[in-house]
């Protein structure tokens, strides 16, 4: 039984997590689910140029749900907690906990290092439920690396193509430097 327990409490990775919510009100009268985790991340002395380069050493890790484990595979939130761990960064274990982690930027002023925050896969449902790590953006196309359980199924390099676009939720600054 407490095998069991640990299993549940490990997997909180990619999917909509709820944990402690708290609920807002709205004029409208709806309801609008907050994560719990609201802190800023401290980058400490990292560059966002070194993250993405150890971030790529990991391409081709498989796929694994609830993991945070090179040897057997990543999760999304699984992959970025590894990187930032590396670097003695602290950040969430769950995609939707990075809802209010950082400060929001615009896409279009997303730089190398940022993370992007997408829906789950059911695009309907809002929340953060999938993110990565920018790569690149230019006025071309911004690209971003992550563990997707999709096609590629692991650590891969992916364009922002109309697919991702549809789920796409916001970009968070984790890198003060990334502001000049």
């Amino acid at each position: 039984m407490k095998y069991i327990l640990a299993a549940v409490l490990l997997v909180t990775s990619c999917i909509q997590i709820k944990r402690n919510p708290v609920i807002e009100k709205h004029a409208d009268t709806t309801a609008v689910i907050q994560p719990s985790f609201s802190s800023t991340i401290n980058a400490g002395n990292a560059t966002p140029a070194e993250v993405v380069k150890y971030a790529e050493t990991l391409i081709g890790t498989p796929y694994l749900y609830g993991s945070t484990d090179p040897q057997q595979g990543f999760d999304c939130s699984g992959f970025i907690t590894y990187v930032f761990n590396h670097f003695n960064i602290t950040v969430p274990r769950s995609s939707i906990d990075f809802t209010n982690a950082a400060a929001e930027i615009p896409l279009q002023q997303s730089k190398p290092g940022d993370l992007i925050l997408f829906t789950g896969t059911d695009s309907t449902e809002r929340s953060v439920g999938h993110m990565g790590i920018i790569i690149s953006n230019d006025s071309i196309q911004t690209l971003f690396i992550h563990s997707t359980s999709g096609k590629a199924n692991g650590v891969t390099i992916t364009p922002l193509n109309n697919y991702y676009k549809g789920r796409f939720v916001k970009v968070i600054r984790i890198f003060p430097e990334n502001n000049s």
